[in-house]
């Protein structure tokens, strides 16, 4: 079979297609406005990891029960691998704005949990309270921290946690 020759008419039709495609590319890319945040909001976004502490504390062998034990399976301590479930709170200026409570993950419980969470807050200065409680041996919260904020429009508040320093916020006018 023959090649056909292009043709006059063959050549418009394609600029045709072209020109479409392209005007529904130009329209989408420019003419649809995503708005994600309001003018006068801003995000307040929590995000860590962080392990539970142990939920029984470390208990020292006592000589008879190393020596049941093989040579190569001694040690001083028997630790437990469970770890506690982590509590999260967030208050902002006294409204609880965010609550969970986190249990290890894996097959022994003994995991980290990543906790995360995201919303938009007014812009503004604000009352930020932030609390967490990652063992059960304490009653109430052993993590806490307390800090007037000031969030420009369209700014992200991010919180995270250290066990070393405790919670870290980041962004604001009176944060780190």
């Amino acid at each position: 079979m023959a090649r056909q020759a292009p043709t006059p008419i063959r050549y418009l039709l394609q600029g045709v297609n072209y020109a479409v495609f392209m005007a529904l590319v130009w329209y989408f890319s420019a003419a649809p406005a995503v708005r994600l945040i309001e003018p006068d909001e801003a995000v307040l976004t929590i995000a860590f990891a962080h392990a539970g502490q142990l939920r029984e504390p470390c208990r020292r062998l006592t000589q008879e029960e190393l020596n049941q034990l093989a040579p190569n399976m001694r040690r001083l301590e028997d630790c437990p691998r469970e770890r506690s479930p982590v509590t999260v709170e967030a208050l902002l200026d006294g409204e609880l704005v965010y609550r969970a409570v986190l249990d290890p993950p894996g097959f022994f419980d003994d995991g980290g949990v990543d906790v995360y969470f995201s919303a938009k807050i007014p812009a503004g200065e604000h009352d930020l309270a932030l609390r967490m409680n990652d063992s059960v041996r304490v009653d109430g919260f052993n993590h806490t921290a307390e800090q007037r904020v000031r969030v420009a429009p369209a700014e992200v508040l991010l919180v995270g946690f250290d066990k070393k320093g405790g919670f870290a916020i980041h962004g604001s006018e009176g944060g780190s």
